[in-house]
């Protein structure tokens, strides 16, 4: 599959904060369509590294898929706000991950980041799947 144009869908969450946590996202080409979807467990974190986890591993797969462009939403409006520099990143460990996201922006012509509610129907699916391989049950 080739997508010149990807929308993705990523969550990432934590059981405890820090705690057990996992992230999943959606690619999907224009018309919402998934075409590729992930999920994974990620040890002992926080949620905002579950997030930013979600969106490296996302823009990461996207590349692999030859996509040029991105219009990526998620429901972290911290990372959303991060990622389109209204908010600074101060944490350190946070820091090392902003770095990982910019160095995986490289290798697209644009992305695009927009926060959408919790309530969004593929804002929804992701974080289903987020539970689901939290509770053992997502292959």
């Amino acid at each position: 599959m080739s997508l010149a144009h990807a929308i993705i869908y990523s969550d990432g969450g934590a059981r405890g904060n820090p705690g057990p946590a996992a992230f999943a996202y959606v690619l999907c080409d224009a018309q919402g369509e998934i075409h590729h979807e992930h999920a994974e467990k990620i040890g002992q974190t926080t949620n905002n590294v579950a997030e930013y986890s979600g969106v490296i591993h996302a823009l990461a797969a996207a590349a692999k898929l030859g996509v040029k462009t991105v219009d990526y939403y998620t429901d972290s409006e911290l990372v959303q706000r991060q990622l389109t520099g209204i908010y600074r990143v101060k944490t350190p460990h946070i820091q090392d991950l902003f770095r990982k996201v910019l160095d995986c922006q490289k290798k697209f012509e644009k992305i695009s980041y927009r926060h959408v509610p919790r309530t969004h129907e593929k804002i929804r699916y992701v974080d289903g799947l987020v539970n689901r391989v939290l509770d053992g049950v997502y292959d």
